[in-house]
């Protein structure tokens, strides 16, 4: 069975902890103290009040593991250990000094430099990360300014195992040695993936990681012109032995077949989708 690093601490409340079910093929993160994360989001200027992401209230996070760029605030890009991990060692990668709500806002250079940072922290921290981005409160995040989380995992985790591959898929676009586009059989309207156009297995040490980021910014943008502004959405880099960026609009609810049966319905053809993300490319 696979078990979690052995330097874990004691857990914060009772129950807390990673589970790993083999029978079932599935891991579940007990982690009782996010109940008290921060919550909803506010008017605008409540938001920038409260927010500890952003430039001159580093004090409102957990010493930094990571700062890289400097500029007028010292940094461009910060990591600092999660205040409310759901596993033994998560870390958030704030992407920027300054109050950008989404992916879609950022630009090049703050997104080569979260690349620079998820690959730098993987190689420092070792161990298996998963880098993930949920951006907003649909998709599981729960602060608004833009960011990243890593989540060291005890090995690879079933969703990377039960990989077989990349999916066949209908083309977007090519660019820098990157192919995007929708799987053909897409779990949810304008899924898109984002992978070298030759295979490569380590994501986190490959040169095409900060351009393959720039590209996922490009998607964000060109689904707020399909689904509009603030499309919830979760992305995720998955691993070798072709490694490749996953986003996935959160714009379906799951019933019983999705949940139960991993039978997943979409009401937009992934033909449809990836033409309509294709025009908003070219408007």
């Amino acid at each position: 069975m696979a078990t979690p690093p052995p330097d874990r601490p004691e857990p914060a409340a009772s129950g807390a902890g990673l589970r790993v079910d083999e029978i079932a093929g599935r891991w579940v993160a007990v982690a009782p103290a996010r109940a008290s994360r921060p919550g909803g989001v506010g008017p605008v200027e409540d938001e920038l009040e409260s927010c500890p992401f952003c430039a001159g209230r580093e004090e409102r996070t957990p010493p930094e593991t990571l700062r890289l760029g400097d500029g007028p605030t010292g940094w461009a890009v910060r990591v600092v250990p999660n205040l409310f991990p759901a596993l033994v060692r998560q870390e958030v990668v704030v992407h920027g000094p300054e109050h950008r709500r989404s992916l879609a806002e950022l630009d090049d250079a703050t997104l080569d430099l979260v690349a620079l940072a998820w690959q730098r922290r993987a190689h420092d921290a070792g161990g298996t990360v998963f880098p993930i981005v949920n951006e907003g409160r649909a998709a599981g995040s729960s602060l608004p300014h833009s960011h990243s989380q890593l989540a060291w995992l005890p090995g690879p985790p079933p969703a990377l195992l039960a990989e077989r591959g990349l999916p066949e898929a209908v083309p977007i676009l090519e660019r820098d040695g990157l192919a995007v586009a929708c799987p053909l059989a897409s779990r949810v309207p304008y899924e898109v993936q984002i992978a070298p156009v030759t295979a490569e297995r380590d994501g986190l040490r490959s040169d095409l990681l900060a351009p393959a980021l720039r590209l996922l910014a490009e998607l964000v943008r060109r689904l707020h012109g399909v689904l509009g502004a603030g499309t919830p959405f979760n992305a995720w880099l998955h691993e070798g032995p072709h490694w490749h960026l996953e986003l996935v609009p959160r714009t379906t609810r799951l019933g019983g077949l999705e949940l139960g049966a991993g039978v997943w319905i979409n009401a937009v053809s992934p033909e449809d989708a990836a033409a309509a993300l294709r025009r908003e490319g070219s408007a």
